[in-house]
């Protein structure tokens, strides 16, 4: 993920939110959202912690001095929401696909 309008516009999808609701919770009109995803548009100081109190996630992660680019807690927490909606079937399967990814990447000996 590079910029900034790359992880606005991947914070709000992992939020669930459309461009719309999150206009309306930060009171600007939903172009200007499109706007600012599309890099159009500056993000004002006032507005960066807003979408970062809306997307849960910090505003170094949104801005890109997370030291880890953005692969930390903020990531996980947005996969943790995608995670949360899955049928507990379903969250078995990607629990073993997870573990299957890891011992696949383990040193062979």
């Amino acid at each position: 993920m590079s910029g900034l309008s790359d992880r606005l516009r991947f914070a709000r999808e992992q939020a669930g939110l459309s461009q719309a609701q999150v206009a309306k919770m930060i009171d600007v009109h939903r172009p200007t959202i499109s706007e600012i995803e599309a890099g159009r548009r500056r993000v004002t100081a006032e507005e960066m912690p807003e979408f970062a109190r809306i997307y849960d996630v910090s505003i170094s992660w949104l801005s890109g001095l997370d030291q880890n680019d953005g692969i930390g807690d903020d990531r996980v927490r947005l996969a943790a929401r995608e995670l949360a909606k899955l049928k507990p079937a379903d969250l078995d399967r990607i629990v073993r696909l997870l573990t299957t990814m890891r011992k696949s990447k383990a040193p062979k000996r």
